[in-house]
């Protein structure tokens, strides 16, 4: 079996290539030598290629439904913001969000995706239980999409909910390069007038010269001062604005943000903005409906660093779902949601005028948009409701629907990982060791997999799966999600089940400790 290259040899690869296949150095399924790396992560034996058998097997398992096609462009674009903000950024198309993929649970996607980018760039489908060789991982998964180039991504779709997509390569996410993909339910159980679709994010690219490339340099000098990229291997594309060599714009380094919430240090990037569907506050959307109908809203955090803490003025909130599946209805007043993470909610819309509020935890400032359902001003930009510090919804209370609940079973094996790092040099890892695609930690298809995430940091961090829903607090009862935050100097357990054969990362969902080194990869064994 042969030797994979060096992580900067894929990277050379990764920025050469067309963009049509699976990495070489992906589809040998392991099979290089090396002792046990430190964690518990392994760069030695056999395993699971994405292009391999047991991927293909597990894809026809899930059936071929219907095709939904869709082709979107990854360009260089202006973006209107309102009230008369206009920002050079990267985008699907011309707008912000990018234009909504929606399907039936039971469909087979197949989106193709054209890169007009200056860089190479990829597509992650955030939340999916999808095949390994479409999951969008430059260097693990798949050849990174070069500038010109084009990917087809096809696959089944099985499971209903809120989902989204985003490029896997740099910190490209902190543009404008996200879109919600809504998977809706063939058996819908709720009964609802109304859907919102509601996006929520930071914005720092093209203001004032700045762009997330540029933020991550300045973060990775450290507290102290200093500079330098950090090389993380393929995944990383991170490098200066190909058109503006000069620009970088001002410090973007965030201190003193403090969030009793967030137990403590809230975020490390001070974002000139916070949106709502890609709105300012000085100039909301407005989503209409009438006095008493039932809304449904789909509540996506597509933020780089940034956790909202969301309300609707003058209503109550049903939780039905959180990251595309149901939960025993829970009501409260306000949401935490940290980067990645999605809920879904009921409210009965009352008569009048009501601001949407997600306020950036810690950070002073909010995105808004507005419900309208009758006559009245508009609220304004400063708008703070009550219901803000009324009753949040935890994540860690809420209970599985029994349709979803995972089966009472013990564990077969468990996997501890430290998270590691600091503010000081940058330096945010698992077990000490930044992100190496060859190094893996190994499980078997077929097990229940425990994993426990030790926060050895001061910060907090919201953690994503690839490729599987977990179960919250390690057991049957808690509630089925792939992205949950673990609070500093916490730990957070989890369950499992390996059920879909490949490689999978798990990593933090701020795109700028991701970036650090914050990354890892699950391996299945072949």
């Amino acid at each position: 079996m042969p030797t994979q290259p060096t992580r900067r040899a894929v990277l050379g690869a990764a920025l050469a290539a067309a963009g049509t296949g699976v990495l070489a150095a992906c589809s040998d399924g392991g099979g290089h030598g090396g002792a046990h790396a430190p964690g518990g992560a392994q760069d030695s034996g056999t395993y699971v290629s994405p292009g391999g058998k047991e991927v293909a097997a597990a894809e026809k398992a899930r059936g071929s439904g219907p095709v939904r096609k869709v082709s979107l462009t990854a360009t260089r674009t202006r973006l209107d913001l309102g009230g008369g903000t206009t920002v050079a950024s990267w985008a699907y198309g011309d707008r912000l969000p990018g234009r909504e993929v929606r399907l039936t649970a039971g469909e087979t996607l197949d989106l193709t995706l054209a890169n007009h980018l200056p860089q190479p760039t990829s597509m992650h489908w955030h939340g999916l239980a999808l095949r390994n060789d479409m999951d969008g991982v430059p260097g693990l998964t798949q050849r990174a999409i070069a500038p010109g180039g084009d990917f087809r991504y096809r696959f089944a779709v099985p499971h209903p909910g809120t989902y989204w997509f985003h490029p896997h390569s740099g910190v490209q996410q902190d543009r404008g390069l996200y879109a919600p993909l809504i998977v809706e339910d063939p058996k819908e159980p709720l009964a609802y007038d109304k859907e919102w679709v509601v996006v929520l994010d930071d914005w720092i690219d093209g203001v004032a010269g700045s762009t997330p490339d540029a933020v991550l340099e300045e973060l990775s000098g450290g507290m102290g001062g200093g500079g330098g990229g950090m090389d993380h291997g393929a995944h990383s594309m991170s490098g200066a604005e190909e058109d503006d060599p000069d620009g970088g714009g001002p410090s973007r380094m965030m201190m003193g943000a403090r969030s009793e919430l967030l137990g403590g240090d809230a975020g490390d990037v001070a974002h000139p903005y916070y949106l709502v569907n890609g709105r300012v506050p000085d100039d909301p959307e407005t989503f209409r409906a009438r006095a008493g109908d039932r809304i449904r809203l789909r509540i996506i955090n597509a933020g780089g660093d940034t956790a909202f803490r969301l309300a609707l003025g003058g209503h109550r909130l049903t939780v039905t779902h959180t990251d595309g599946f149901p939960v025993r209805h829970a009501e409260g007043d306000a949401l935490l949601l940290g980067m990645g993470e999605r809920y879904d909610v009921l409210v009965s819309a009352g008569d009048g005028v009501f601001p949407l509020v997600a306020l950036a935890e810690g950070k002073k400032a909010a995105a808004l948009a507005v419900l309208r359902t009758g006559s009245g001003a508009a609220p304004g930009a400063s708008v703070r409701p009550k219901e803000l510090d009324g009753k949040l919804v935890e994540a860690g209370r809420l209970a599985p629907d029994p349709s979803v609940a995972l089966a009472g079973r013990a564990p077969d094996r468990t996997i501890r990982m430290r998270l590691t790092g600091g503010m000081a040099d940058y330096d945010w890892a698992f077990d000490g060791q930044p992100y190496d695609a060859k190094e893996r930690r190994p499980v078997e298809a077929g097990e229940r997999v425990r994993v426990v995430f030790d926060n050895g940091t001061a910060m907090w961090h919201p953690l994503h799966l690839h490729g599987h829903t977990f179960g919250l607090g390690g057991n049957a009862a808690g509630a089925r999600k792939d992205t949950a935050i673990v609070l500093p100097h916490r730990s957070l357990t989890v369950e499992f089940d390996a059920d879909n054969p490949g490689l999978w990362m798990v990593h933090c969902h701020n795109v700028y400790h991701a970036e650090a080194g914050m990354m890892t990869v699950l391996g299945y064994r072949g």
